[in-house]
């Protein structure tokens, strides 16, 4: 599986782990220029939610979780930012989140869901 269709199977697995927890998406692969990609954009009730999602398949480069770097936590502020200036989306609040998907080689996945990761 290429890194692409890595990085789809793990956002499809994301998003339907939000779905059957109340989540209901707004936005996938939400782009800003050059800074970057959200992955989803969901409410969780009223809460507006960012979610980065990391999916590994071996061990190597470490935990999915190890892949949110503070670079990569800042572009997502940024990116955020840039999306509720210019959506329409009301949210008294907002919050990132991180899904860290892990897949054994039977092909069995472990998700972690980590609210508030960061602000």
């Amino acid at each position: 599986m290429d890194r692409h269709s890595t990085g789809r199977r793990g956002e499809y697995l994301a998003e339907q782990f939000l779905l059957e927890r109340g989540y209901r998406i707004v936005k996938r692969n939400f782009r800003l220029g050059r800074h970057g990609e959200i992955d989803l954009i969901a409410y969780d009730g009223a809460a507006l939610v960012f979610i980065e999602v990391k999916y590994r398949r071996t061990a190597t480069y470490g935990t999915p979780e190890d892949a949110v770097t503070a670079d990569k936590r800042q572009q997502l502020r940024r990116i955020a930012e840039g999306f509720l200036a210019i959506t329409a989306l009301q949210a008294r609040e907002y919050r990132f989140d991180v899904i860290a998907i892990e897949e054994e080689a039977d092909g069995s996945v472990s998700i972690r869901h980590w609210k508030n990761a960061f602000w």
